[in-house]
């Protein structure tokens, strides 16, 4: 081969890698899907995963949004102050948190806490031969170990985005009564007549279709792992990061789609 196509042939190689990979997981992605509705369902598998991905991500989701709130609210009142626009930092506030903020960093928190934990555990299973038992005992392994936490992590993520917008906009409603001498009473009032319906609703679809990914991306990085420990710890930061990726990417489709006219 000339050495001028080398370089060529890699790209051309890198290229159908990534494609054979999106195609695996669309594949995988339908397969789960088709399975939600179909019998047999595992109501306490469902239980535990809603606690697990859906309780317990909520003081990371929180603190992230609290600490969020209140630095959005110092850098949009440093930043209007250039401009003489210091009164718009609770509009701001509140519509930077429920239509992005909210959504993409309680996505990105709980891609690092979950589908890390969902690969590893899955990976692990893998790996000591409990996914071929499943099946020895006639249990589907896709509808007993993925179905269960796509469906919680679906369910979760947008009841966890709800309360993260809530937390947020009070970080900066603390930060801007308590340190930028904002009147409480005018603070709110200002957020509650800026805010619209839509602002809202769009940030918990947001935040269902970033569940979903989040688990998605786990259980298939999991049930694809490698052998041995270097497998699973592959496959759990390809979870993650893949999960991080494609949460990014549809947040800007999904903004692209709601508010662009």
């Amino acid at each position: 081969m000339s050495p001028l196509f080398g370089p060529l042939a890699g790209l051309g190689r890198s290229t159908l890698a990534l494609l054979g990979a999106v195609g695996r997981v669309a594949i995988y992605a339908g397969s789960a899907t088709s399975h939600i509705l179909r019998p047999p369902f595992y109501p306490r598998e469902l239980l535990r995963q809603l606690l697990h991905i859906g309780w317990l991500s909520l003081p990371v989701v929180g603190l992230t949004a609290f600490f969020t709130g209140g630095a959005l609210a110092l850098q949009i009142y440093a930043g209007g102050a250039r401009f003489n626009a210091e009164a718009v930092v609770p509009q701001i506030v509140a519509i930077g948190i429920v239509r992005e903020l909210g959504p993409v960093l309680g996505g990105l928190m709980v891609a690092g806490r979950v589908a890390a934990a969902i690969a590893a555990e899955i990976g692990t299973m893998k790996v000591t031969e409990q996914i071929d038992a499943l099946v020895t005992l006639s249990t589907n392994p896709l509808k007993y170990l993925a179905v269960p936490r796509i469906l919680a992590a679906t369910i979760s993520l947008p009841i966890l985005v709800a309360v993260g917008d809530a937390i947020g906009v009070f970080g900066g409603y603390l930060v801007s009564t308590s340190r930028l001498g904002f009147n409480a009473a005018a603070y709110l009032q200002n957020t509650v007549d800026f805010l619209q319906p839509w602002d809202v609703t769009s940030g918990l679809i947001k935040g269902a279709v970033f569940g979903f990914l989040v688990a998605l991306m786990g259980c298939y990085h999991g049930m694809n792992s490698g052998r041995g420990a270097q497998g699973v710890g592959r496959a759990t930061t390809n979870a993650v990061v893949s999960a991080s990726i494609l949460i990014l990417a549809s947040n800007y489709l999904l903004t692209e789609l709601f508010f662009t006219a």
